[in-house]
């Protein structure tokens, strides 16, 4: 890993950490800097993203157009990231604040999307480095209502019949995730009061979304070991 092994890791609410996303950038070698936007954490000055070998963006109940002001913050640090070349992942708000920060349009979904389901990865993901490898239709968890726009240049990487846009990727190692596969068991453990009536995340199904979620992540965290792509 050229640099620094720092990655920094942003959360935004107590329920929603980075669970497998930890374990594969660990076993990368990288140092986590998990920064909890909840807890009054700053998001990083832009100028520091150099020094940085990768970004995460987690997820969040809150939307990207909310009065909230670090969300402007963030996206500023995503646009800064991409152009020098940081490898970036963007997962549920993530995503929409990754696309948003790019220039596409983020808005409301024609109905929330929650729960235990699949997405099917394009044509052009079957030669994708981090979902070329996984099945498809790949096992996920939802939980969102938003949705967006690709941004110019984006190739779009997996969708389904509620939503076309569910994955994408922007030069070389920028991902957005509409989707979750980072679930552990104590993580939905976590999610479990949160979710909406009548939805739940049983054990039986992370061992079914953990698998593939595990590749798609583990090959995300290598790309760090790249030489950076500054376009």
């Amino acid at each position: 890993m050229a640099g620094s092994h720092r990655w920094v890791v942003l959360q935004h609410v107590a329920h929603e950490g980075p669970g497998a996303i930890a374990s594969a950038l660990a076993a990368a070698g990288a140092r986590i800097d998990l920064l909890r936007i909840d807890r009054s954490d700053a998001v990083p000055h832009p100028a520091t993203v150099s020094a940085l070998a990768g970004l995460v963006v987690l997820g969040g109940p809150m939307g990207v157009h909310d009065d909230l002001p670090w969300l402007e913050d963030e996206r500023i640090l995503l646009r800064e990231a991409v152009g020098a070349g940081v490898p970036v992942l963007g997962v549920c708000l993530g995503a929409q604040q990754l696309a948003a920060a790019l220039g596409a349009d983020v808005h409301r979904g024609p109905t929330a999307e929650v729960g235990v389901g699949e997405v099917h990865l394009t044509r052009e993901a079957l030669g994708d480095p981090v979902f070329g490898p996984a099945p498809n239709p790949l096992p996920c968890v939802h939980w969102h209502a938003d949705t967006f726009t690709l941004p110019d240049g984006a190739v779009r990487l997996a969708g389904n019949e509620a939503y076309e846009n569910q994955a994408f990727r922007v030069g070389a190692r920028t991902y957005g995730l509409q989707f979750h596969v980072e679930v552990t068991a104590s993580l939905v453990a976590y999610w479990g009061p949160h979710l909406p009536p009548g939805v739940f995340i049983r054990t039986v199904d992370v061992a079914h979304v953990s698998p593939a979620g595990e590749g798609v992540l583990r090959r995300f965290a290598a790309l760090a070991r790249a030489p950076r792509d500054t376009r």
